[in-house]
């Protein structure tokens, strides 16, 4: 970065003071970024935003008192800017306030180091530096906070014949809470399969899988390899492995595998969405929604190839505009749509496709 750009300013905030030693330490050896100031707790975050005025937070989600999701909605509301989540992720309990802080607004999460050693420290650094990045770069007008999610009503029965349709979503930084949009919205007579690529490690899809579930109309689990892939059933690939699809005599069948990241995530969209267009042709459609980098452009113009439709998230609602804005560079798109629509493009485009396949 050149030397006569300010670097952006970072409070930190976490209730162990030997965190926030480390968190510091880290975020001041980046060229970027500099520490301005610490907080101990979620009160006196909240004192420090409004002291400091800091270009970003990274915030503690487990405080006692006021903790991290309480600041985080008091941050969001009175003087949004982009947070970084720093999450111990150690229960079923610390994963689902992670995914709650996303749907809330924050930009990223990061695991913090259980320990302070060289190895956890370097571990923890290359990925909050990612995380940080993006909140430099983030469309906080993009997304509005998500309310408390309602539970749904109602969900389609699915059956036990294999899909022939699908739609296939790419979705990294800015994801949870657009998948908290776009999933609910979608249609219980979608009569296709969905499958999910969002950037996320280990220990997370299957807290997302079911936060999802309990909002949509449709079934959403995490996959399972091997599993036939079954019409109105939403399917997130599991946290650092690959997703893919491929024909059986019964229909398409999931395919989990753990090989080499691709663009440095896994899952990734590239490898989902051209097991798709191979699967499904022209029976299905592509969506890339919120995130950094160009995952999903390859995967895209593959599927438009063998004849699927496509939609990209506008720049207005993205949090991050990289992806779409690759995709569309890329492979061009049926719609360029704001989150609230993209459901509705969706149903559109396989109507259509049921349509000239005379299976309307």
């Amino acid at each position: 970065m050149s030397s006569d750009r300010p670097r952006r300013t970072v409070l930190v905030v976490d209730d162990s003071a030997l965190m926030r030693t480390v968190i510091s330490d880290v975020v001041g050896g980046f060229d970027e970024f500099t520490v301005i100031g610490v907080a101990k707790d979620g009160l006196d975050a909240l004192a420090q935003v409004h002291a400091l005025d800091p270009d970003i937070v990274t915030l503690d989600i487990a405080m006692p008192g006021l903790d991290g999701i309480g600041a985080l909605g008091y941050i969001m509301s009175e003087t949004p800017r982009p947070v970084v989540m720093l999450s111990g992720a150690e229960s079923h309990g610390d994963v689902d306030l992670t995914l709650r802080a996303l749907e809330l607004g924050a930009v990223d999460f990061v695991r913090k180091p259980q320990a302070a050693g060289a190895r956890q420290v370097t571990e923890v650094r290359e990925r909050l530096l990612e995380a940080l990045r993006a909140a430099a770069v983030v469309n906080l007008r993009g997304v509005p906070m998500l309310a408390r999610p309602k539970h749904a009503e109602k969900r389609a029965a699915h059956g036990t014949l294999g899909a022939r349709a699908a739609v296939a979503v790419a979705s990294s930084t800015g994801g949870p809470r657009a998948l908290a949009e776009f999933i609910p919205a979608l249609p219980a007579d979608l009569d296709a399969a969905v499958l999910v690529a969002q950037h996320m490690p280990r220990g997370f899809t299957a807290g997302l899988a079911q936060r999802l579930d309990a909002q949509a109309r449709l079934e959403v689990t995490e996959a399972a390899d091997g599993e036939l892939v079954l019409p109105n059933h939403v399917y997130i690939a599991p946290g650092g492995q690959h997703m893919t699809v491929a024909g059986a005599p019964d229909g398409a069948r999931v395919h989990l595998d753990d090989g080499a990241a691709v663009w440095g995530v896994k899952p990734a969209a590239d490898p989902l969405f051209a097991s798709v267009a191979r699967t499904f042709g022209a029976a299905a459609v592509g969506v890339v929604l919120t995130g950094m980098g160009r995952d999903g452009s390859a995967g895209l113009l593959a599927m438009r190839g063998a004849g699927g439709g496509a939609v990209v998230q506008d720049r207005a609602t993205s949090i991050i505009y990289g992806m779409p804005a690759a995709a569309l560079e890329s492979a061009g798109a049926d719609a360029v749509a704001p989150l609230g629509d993209i459901a509705s493009h969706v149903a559109t485009l396989l109507r259509a496709r049921r349509a000239a396949r005379g299976t309307a």
